[in-house]
C-alpha cells in the first residue's frame, strides 16, 4: 500500500506487519496534520483540542510500532541494532509545530479535514479487525479506533460551536 494518490491507501491489507505499517503511516500523516492545524490556529481553546489529538495520535503510532517489533523479528532486531548506534546527544525537546504562511482563515476547512482523516481511519482499522487473528493486534486496534472515534466527536462539537451554519439536527 502507499499514500500516492491524495494520501489514500492502496492495495489490499494482507497481514498484520501490513497493516500496522499501514497504521504508521495514518498516524504519522494524523501528527502532521494536527502539527499544522496547531501552527495555523489562533483560537486557544481549539488548539488545546488539536493538541490533545494530537499526543494521542503519537500515542497510537507508539502503540502500533511496539506491536509491529513483537511480530516482526526483523523489524524487532533493526530496533536494537539502531538503538545501539543512533545516538543523539544534544537533545531538544521541540515543540516546533508546522511552519506556515497559509492563511489562518480556514480554520473550519481545517476542522473538517481533520473530522474527513479521523473517519478514513476508523474504516481502515474496523475493516482490518475483520482481518486479524491475533488477540494482542485486534485490542491495540479497538483502543486506538475507539479513540479515533472520540476525536470524530470532539472534533464535531468544536466545529458545530465555531461555525455559523448548522448542520442538520446537530
Amino acid at each position: 500500500m502507499s499514500y500516492t494518490t491524495n494520501r489514500q491507501p492502496q492495495g489490499t491489507l494482507k497481514n498484520d506487519e501490513t497493516f500496522l505499517r499501514e497504521g504508521l503511516i495514518a498516524e504519522i500523516v494524523a501528527i502532521n496534520d494536527y502539527s499544522k492545524f496547531l501552527s495555523i490556529t489562533e483560537n486557544k481553546e481549539v488548539k488545546e483540542v488539536f493538541h490533545h489529538i494530537m499526543e494521542e495520535e503519537k500515542e497510537h503510532y507508539g502503540l502500533f510500532l511496539e506491536a509491529l517489533r513483537s511480530i516482526d523479528k526483523e523489524e524487532f532486531e533493526l530496533y536494537k541494532d539502531v538503538d545501539e548506534h543512533v545516538n543523539i546527544t544534544t537533545k531538544n525537546n521541540y515543540k516546533e509545530y508546522y511552519n506556515t504562511k497559509e492563511s489562518k482563515a480556514y480554520l473550519l476547512t481545517h476542522i473538517r479535514e481533520a473530522i474527513k482523516g479521523e473517519l478514513e481511519a476508523i474504516i481502515l482499522y474496523e475493516d482490518f479487525l475483520k482481518n486479524t487473528e491475533n488477540d494482542e493486534i485486534f485490542n491495540i486496534i479497538k483502543e486506538v479506533t475507539r479513540d479515533e472515534k472520540e476525536h470524530v466527536e470532539e472534533l464535531t462539537k468544536v466545529l458545530i460551536i465555531l461555525d455559523k451554519d448548522k448542520y442538520g439536527p446537530l
